[in-house]
């Protein structure tokens, strides 16, 4: 992966979790530039992705995905 500077720390959901909230805007950051560079490669639907990044991290800070059930609808959601 390129220089992401959180985003190449992270192994799995539960390091989201150690995170502070300047560490959490900084890996949104990463995540969206990752999308950008990913999808310039390979096309796709980016805005979708782009606006569910803090959503999706916010429910990984919460929620634990091994029990608890998050449940996106068709699509373009990444």
């Amino acid at each position: 992966m390129n220089n992401f500077k959180i985003l190449n720390q992270i192994n799995n959901y539960k390091d989201i979790k150690t995170l502070s909230y300047d560490q959490l805007r900084e890996l949104a950051t990463d995540i969206r530039e990752y999308i950008i560079d990913i999808t310039s490669k390979n096309g796709g639907h980016i805005g979708p992705s782009l606006g569910v990044v803090e959503l999706t991290l916010a429910l990984l800070r919460v929620f634990d995905p091994e029990v608890d059930r998050i449940v996106w609808d068709i699509g373009h959601q990444a």
